[in-house]
């Protein structure tokens, strides 16, 4: 039976290799991506510093005279070797039996002495021989180059192989298209056409992606199974698996690969952060410059042309593309950033439209026409006590104007549209997510089991060792010696508290910051308003407000620096887990100080200032010398509009040209000058430089981190405080147009290739966005409640108006004071005009000759409820508006509702067809068996022939037959088919087949 057995099931893997390709592979398309055969893929990189001392050099130039390089396969050399060879110790007989089977392997001389290197870097050699031959246990193939020389780095290419990539496939459950496809249903009748039209519009915007022919027709996909390999669409084993799914298959191996000479340590992050390895990174798709015929250009070369350039900033992201190469995380970011951007459009129309209402009507406002109105004469009290004099408040006539632009009745609207638009980004961001989740088949996967990080992993087992010597110097057995497993909240209680103790100092450096800016401000005032000059005493405010706003600006740009590095310190003092831990608590770390640092100054201006300033004759003084400062005659809402256009334009424009364009290449230039000396050494003696010379010389990738981070900053700047600048979303679009494109040019050209992470989601952004779009609703309210003039407008109007207009405003909204009880010093010092009696500020309180002089008014109190009952109706407004939006928006599109149940019966349909197939065969063979049985072993008289029907039971003689020579080998081929109710995944040692084989 098992010679059988052998025979039928290598006769179907046979067959089953003739389908998924020869075992001679093409030749490699692209130069410098493939093994020195030029046939097997560079699936991943290592990089680590090569360093020898001098003698070793003049050692190494005796006994050999030319590099060498060893390519070492598993398969091919006893096990005994392989560490050795992949160390490039290898010796002659190995090198005999490679040449042997048509591998590559040279022997190479010079490395072979212990006493010739360092004691250090002997040690990390001997690591990464026994890592690299863990690699090769696990099936992957090792390729190294093997230069003498004094310093450099060496690179270790690693492939893996069809066997190991099925293998690691089925693991990590990656879905893969089947044979089977089927048409997308088309709309008819009056949506076919408009959904021509649109397309025939939308044309010119499209990026030229080859390959788009999966709009009409999609296959079904399946998770990857090594028992089912015929239903899979394989047409070749080398393209089966893109590069971007053959790199995160090899990185799964390299992450979990366990080293024992480094106590256990387990995946190449670890050896990264020991320094045993300086990189680790999959290849680029070669260069990103087309050198061929446009037809012929990699993924890399079409992203690069379509998406990566500037001149493209009009046309849509090719996401698909980018999910293919970059992987599921990038991709979303990058469709999330789409979304984001495309949803401005509308808010920026909206906001231009409120805008130029405030406009269009600046000359027709009754309150900003009288306090212009000369005729009126409002005599002010002074702005400062001694050197300031009175003023006319038609002085102020420019900044009255100036303000209408923002705050108008408008402007109501136009905060409760943003806050719908909010929840509208939110809702349609999550029917567009679902809809890739869908297209790109992320339905039903589930989460990849993480390893602990390094530092996790050193301080776990500091502790081991801590608790050993414990143990041993009590010369007792503890039962619960070897139950330390995991670091508990004891553990990390000295990086809570520190996390804690320096969040409330970040905080409390924040709010200093901004207290010093106060300071600066009310100091130049005071400056400026006793200077003879009397164009420098009629731009004080204005020039005070805009450099104070710089230098909230500078301050913000370097403490986001700080608080960066800092939110990372902390966040490695917690010694989270896994690194999706580490994320977490890193974003909520960052987002909490940067938020604070971004918003401080605003909320100051919008909420604080001018509420604490006192009144003439008992002003509220800081150190016993400066005045509070107070609002504008026209209110803190142009001030609070001048400080969020400076700040969301400055941090756009510096951190995106400077930090994300500027720094980069200055970096890159000091690496190029740094890399210049050596290179001109080895220019005659170097071959050219190979595709992970290039890509290691290209900067890391560090995360997407500080790219969400910028855009949730921006975010706040258009929800939060967009009542008092309508303008905010249409310099938020023009920063974001150049901000895909300018990501996207750093991830084609700029950064080494990331390994394509799988990701159903954004993760924690979303309830960021989420928590930030509530509380916009909040914000908004107070802003237009007690920062803009909306209510006391109103309430005036239509409570204390004879005429029913809003003629008398301004009288109504400023207070007396008798000049006469203003404290000895705080007087005008040149009182030119000595008939004045009595100057105005503003603000409610009763005039000095009434009983209660100088205290709240009761128009105060009115405007004060009516301001706080518009804040209850604004919200609950918005909520209700917020709740109506999100019901009749469904999460799921009614077509991938439709498109999923579809795929989901087809799947059935096939699997079904497949055992009705395997049961047909069953049925014939074992017929011809039971007929050949029947000819050689007539029925006895009383005999019936067992039925084979669904139900019947497998005779006795075919299963447990040993001599017979149909039985067995019918029993072989019907087992080929019972893989389809298999749930048990196969043994890795197996992994050289391409089927699986159970009896029935």
């Amino acid at each position: 039976m098992s010679s059988c057995k052998e025979e039928v099931c290598a006769e179907e893997s046979e067959t089953l290799l003739k389908v998924v390709g020869s075992a001679s592979s093409p030749q490699c398309s692209e130069e410098g991506l493939c093994f020195s055969d030029g046939r097997r893929k560079v699936d991943y990189v290592l990089v680590f510093h090569h360093r020898r001392h001098g003698s070793v050099r003049s050692f190494a130039s005796n006994s050999v005279s030319h590099d060498r390089i060893s390519i070492v396969s598993n398969g091919n050399f006893p096990s005994a070797a392989g560490s050795d060879a992949a160390a490039g110790r290898g010796g002659s007989s190995p090198g005999r039996e490679a040449a042997s089977v048509g591998e590559v392997f040279v022997e190479l001389g010079g490395a072979g002495g212990n006493d010739l290197t360092e004691p250090a870097d002997h040690e990390m050699d001997l690591i990464r021989q026994e890592f690299e031959a863990s690699l090769q246990e696990a099936g992957l193939e090792i390729e190294r180059d093997k230069e003498l020389k004094t310093q450099g780095h060496s690179f270790t290419r690693v492939h893996a192989p069809w066997p190991v990539l099925c293998r690691e496939a089925e693991f990590l459950r990656i879905k893969v298209p089947t044979k089977t496809s089927y048409d997308l249903k088309e709309e008819s009748g009056f949506g076919s056409t408009m959904s021509t039209v649109w397309r025939k519009m939308n044309q010119p915007f499209q990026p030229k992606v080859p390959h788009q022919d999966h709009e009409c027709t999609k296959f079904l996909t399946h998770c990857f199974s090594r028992d089912k390999l015929h239903l899979y669409n394989i047409t070749s084993k080398d393209t089966f698996f893109d590069n971007a799914t053959r790199g995160r298959i090899v990185y799964e191996i390299l992450r979990r690969t366990v080293c024992v000479r480094t106590c256990q340590t387990i995946g190449i992050s670890t050896l990264i952060a020991k320094g045993v390895y300086d990189a680790a990174f999959p290849l680029h798709d070669g260069d990103y410059k087309v050198i061929g015929q446009p037809e012929e250009r990699s993924d890399r070369q079409v992203l690069h042309d379509e998406w990566a350039k500037y001149s493209a900033f009009y046309k849509y992201q090719p996401i698909d593309l980018v999910r293919k190469y970059f992987g599921e995380k990038i991709g979303l970011y990058f469709a999330w950033l789409g979304v984001y951007t495309q949803l401005l459009i509308p808010a920026s129309i909206v906001g231009i439209i409120v805008f130029g209402y405030g406009v269009a009507t600046v000359d027709t406002n009754i309150p900003s026409l009288e306090m212009c109105d000369e005729r009126l004469n409002f005599t002010m009290c002074p702005l400062c006590d001694g050197a300031c004099d009175f003023w006319h408040l038609s002085t102020a006539c420019g900044t009255a104007r100036a303000s209408h632009l923002f705050d108008n009745p408008a402007t109501v609207f136009f905060a409760i549209f943003m806050s719908l638009w909010a929840v509208l980004f939110l809702e349609h961001w999550k029917r567009r997510q679902i809809s890739l989740s869908f297209s790109w088949d992320l339905t039903g996967i589930e989460d990849d089991e993480e390893h602990p990080r390094p530092r996790y992993e050193t301080i776990l087992l500091q502790k081991k060792q801590r608790k050993e010597n414990k143990v041993k110097k009590k010369n007792k057995k503890k039962k619960n010696e070897a139950a330390i497993e995991k670091l508990t909240w004891k553990d990390r209680l000295p990086g809570y508290f520190i996390n804690i103790s320096s969040i409330i100092f970040m905080f409390a450096l924040t709010f200093s910051a901004v207290f010093g800016v106060i300071i600066y401000r009310i100091t130049v005032s005071a400056l400026m308003a006793m200077s003879p000059d009397p164009e420098t005493k009629s731009n004080v405010r204005v020039t005070v407000t805009a450099t104070a706003v710089i230098i909230n600006l500078v301050v913000i740009l370097i403490l986001d620096e700080i608080y960066g590095a800092v939110a990372l310190w902390l966040t490695e003092l917690e010694i989270p887990k896994t690194e999706t831990h580490f994320e977490e608590h890193l974003i909520l770390k960052a987002f909490l100080l940067k938020f604070m640092n971004a918003y401080a100054p605003i909320f100051y201006v919008a909420f604080f200032k001018g509420r604490f300033a006192g009144r003439p004759g008992n002003y509220v003084y800081v150190f016993n010398d400066y005045r509070m400062e107070e609002c504008a005659p026209g209110g803190c809402l142009i001030e609070l509009c001048i400080q969020l256009s400076i700040i969301m334009l400055g941090k756009q424009l510096i951190q995106n040209n400077i930090f994300e364009i500027g720094i980069p290449k200055l970096k890159k230039l000091v690496r190029a000058i740094k890399d210049k000396g050596s290179a001109e050494k080895k220019m005659e003696d170097e071959r050219p430089p190979q595709q992970w010379n290039l890509d290691y010389a290209l900067a890391p990738f560090e995360g997407l981190t500080p790219e969400y981070m910028e855009m949730i900053i921006q975010f706040g700047f258009v929800s939060l405080f967009v009542a008092s600048f309508p303008l905010a979303p249409l310099f938020a679009l023009l920063n974001n147009v150049i901000e895909i494109r300018l990501d996207a040019k750093k991830f084609v050209t700029e950064l080494r290739r990331p390994v394509a992470v799988r990701a159903k989601d954004i993760g924690i952004w979303y309830n960021i966005l989420s928590g930030m779009g509530k509380f916009s609703v909040i914000i908004n309210a107070f802003v237009i409640s007690f920062t803009s003039d909306f209510i006391p407008r109103l309430v005036y109007q239509y409570m204390f108006s004879e005429t029913g207009t809003m003629h008398g405003f301004i009288d109504h909204t400023l207070s007396y004071f008798n000049v006469s009880n203003f404290k000895h010093g705080t007087a005008p010092q040149n009182i030119e005009q000595a008939d004045i009696t009595v100057c105005r500020y503003k603000d409610y309180r009763e005039p000095p000759w009434s009983p209660d002089a100088y205290t709240i008014s009761k128009q105060y109190w009115c405007v004060l409820a009516a301001r706080l009952a518009f804040v209850i109706l604004f919200q609950n407004l918005v909520m209700f508006l917020s709740l109506v939006v999100a019901w009749g928006i469904p999460d799921v599109p009614k077509t991938i509702v439709e498109q999923f149940k579809r795929e989901k019966k087809l799947l059935v349909d096939v699997f079904l067809r497949e055992e009705k197939e395997k049961f047909q065969l069953i049925q014939s063979l074992f017929s011809k068996d039971a007929t050949h049985q029947l000819s050689t072993n007539p029925l006895s008289p009383g005999q019936v022939l067992p039925l084979l029907g669904r139900y019947s039971t497998l005779p006795p003689g075919p299963t447990q037959g040993s001599g017979d020579g149909g039985g067995p080998r019918a029993r072989c081929r019907a087992a080929s088919f019972s893989q389809f109710t298999r749930s048990i995944p196969p043994s890795p040692k197996n992994e050289n087949e391409n089927s699986r084989h159970t009896a029935v």
